[in-house]
């Protein structure tokens, strides 16, 4: 059992984050997921603006980045304009060589977590319309399909078609704040 351990990146972290995102595409193309990440599409400049305008969470495991996120306050692009109501996951990937099955779900409820402790009663994310197993998994952490976006830019592509996913949450997150350590699966 590891002990996780979530903060708020800073700029030291900019370079492991995009490597651990690499590291992650990489991953997907080898499970046969094509088109949802491709390596080296996204910089450090990329998490350096989400970091000013919105969160880029770490979480570490042994002093070792294990995993990662964004959460943004709004999301025009996928979701149109939209009422306070809702944070917005995404990027979520974890280091596959290093940690057990079931990290990438304690990242996702600590992100659920950090919307709930500011108020806001709603998580949403999007993933690539024709990625079953991501569909599959998203559906299983008990997010619910609300629509699609056809044609959202990507970074350095050409746009792509998604799937909206959300889940509303509880009142009185179940494990506490989200900085606090906890253990994996």
């Amino acid at each position: 059992m590891h002990a996780l351990r979530f903060r708020l990146a800073d700029g030291t972290d900019l370079a492991s984050v995009v490597r651990l995102r690499d590291d992650a595409a990489r991953w997907m193309l080898a499970q046969g997921v094509t088109g949802q990440w491709r390596p080296g599409e996204l910089g450090v400049d990329h998490f350096r603006r989400i970091m000013e305008n919105g969160e880029v969470w770490v979480a570490e495991a042994a002093d070792r980045l294990v995993g990662a996120w964004e959460l943004w306050w709004e999301d025009e692009d996928a979701w149109g304009p939209q009422p306070s109501t809702a944070g917005y996951v995404h990027r979520l990937m974890v280091n596959h060589r290093s940690v057990p099955p079931g990290t990438g779900r304690h990242l996702l409820r600590a992100a659920e977590r950090r919307v709930a402790e500011t108020g806001r009663p709603l998580v949403r994310l999007d993933c690539l319309a024709d990625n079953a197993p991501l569909h599959a998994y998203y559906l299983g952490a008990g997010y619910h399909v609300v629509g699609r976006k056809e044609g959202k830019s990507q970074p350095g592509g050409t746009p792509k078609s998604f799937t909206l996913f959300e889940k509303p949450l509880r009142r009185g997150a179940e494990c506490g704040p989200v900085s606090r350590s906890m253990g994996t699966e």
